[in-house]
């Protein structure tokens, strides 16, 4: 089971998210059949925004992390839920590289190459709030901790992996999102700063077995820990033909009547889930004559 796990320290200075997030990207591996770098691009993104869910208070609310950059990937999309449901894709599955030589590891930063990192929050709010900053590594997590520090004042250390197997399925993934509260001391700062340079690659953690609690643990040694909540995180589509049929009335009379004329059907796949839905030329009038 794919969950994630939310403290404190007992002096309020420190909190911190933690989960497994296997299952989860392991199912979006699937669906998409991505390449391993892929798999391990998208599957940071998805962990990422599972971790920054926990920020929703309302069930309605919803968190999308948008990557755009210039690497063969394309864009990066994903959307989170406060209940933890996640759902996300990459314009081009199957973009791939070579492993880094200089650490061995997926090259994801070559795929996503340069460009920006949105995060919108729609909260229920008369406008949702919009942060944007340039990436600097690709990488996901460095560009995260960035935009925490740039966007929202909070020096933050983003810690996202996920480790693919020779058969290309998900052998590991999860991570954590440390953030200094407002006061925290220079004697929290360097203990902080001192266990995370102890610490193993968060995907050696998990691949020996680590919970999202002893992740904690040990990124947080030396502490009192306070736990606040658990919840289960996991990869879901909530597509649907109703939605699929309110997308095809946005387009507009022109539109649709155009489709119709030259068509006679239509096939709309949706992007996060790669379900197809079809429509013939009855359905299609039919849709065309609900349009006031």
């Amino acid at each position: 089971m794919d969950y994630l796990v939310r403290a404190i320290d007992k002096d309020a200075q420190v909190r911190i998210f933690a989960c497994n997030s296997k299952n989860m990207v392991e199912t979006a591996r699937n669906i998409h059949n991505t390449s391993k770098t892929a798999t391990a691009a998208l599957g940071r993104t998805l962990t990422a925004a599972a971790l920054m869910s926990e920020n929703l208070k309302n069930e309605a609310d919803t968190l999308t992390l948008n990557i755009k950059g210039d690497g063969g990937i394309g864009q990066i999309v994903v959307t989170a839920k406060a209940n933890g449901v996640v759902k996300g894709y990459v314009n081009n599955p199957m973009a791939d590289c070579e492993i880094r030589e200089s650490d061995g590891k997926l090259d994801v930063g070559r795929i996503v190459g340069n460009g920006t990192l949105t995060v919108v929050a729609d909260q229920g709010l008369k406008e949702p709030y919009i942060g944007k900053v340039e990436l600097i590594s690709g990488e996901i997590a460095e560009d995260l901790a960035n935009y925490f520090y740039r966007s929202d004042q909070v020096p933050s250390v983003v810690s996202l992996g996920v480790l693919v197997d020779v058969d290309y399925t998900v052998r590991a993934a999860g991570g954590f999102i440390l953030q200094l509260m407002p006061g925290a001391d220079d004697e929290c700062i360097s203990k902080i700063e001192e266990n995370i340079s102890k610490l193993k690659a968060i995907t050696t953690m998990l691949d020996e077995g680590l919970t999202p609690e002893q992740i904690i643990e040990h990124v947080m040694d030396g502490f009192e820990i306070k736990f606040l909540d658990k919840k289960e995180i996991g990869f879901n589509c909530d597509c649907s033909r109703e939605k699929v049929e309110d997308s095809l009335i946005s387009i507009g009379k022109d539109e649709l009547k155009a489709i119709i004329e030259e068509d006679g059907k239509a096939e709309v796949t949706c992007h996060f889930c790669n379900e197809k839905y079809s429509f013939n030329e009855e359905e299609l009038e039919n849709i065309l004559n609900s349009i006031e």
